[in-house]
């Protein structure tokens, strides 16, 4: 059982397909997909910078905190 798939059966993918072309229309898709991989990428992109911060060594990096004035 996958459980992505919520137990659904041989028609019933196309059926709900088919309800997401017509209530979106075929133009929409794309741009929805687009926008989710660029959204993806900069999460990636960010978890990246995340861990090489905190890789690096804490005695290379500048003072990057903002000093009290």
């Amino acid at each position: 059982m996958n459980p992505l798939l919520f137990n659904l059966n041989g028609w019933e993918i196309p059926i709900i397909i088919l309800v997401v072309l017509i209530l979106f229309g075929g133009k929409k898709i794309p741009e929805f997909m687009k926008g989710l991989g660029k959204g993806i990428n900069s999460f990636k992109k960010g978890l990246n910078d995340i861990e090489e911060d905190i890789k690096a060594d804490p005695a290379d990096k500048k003072t990057s905190t903002p000093s009290n004035q």
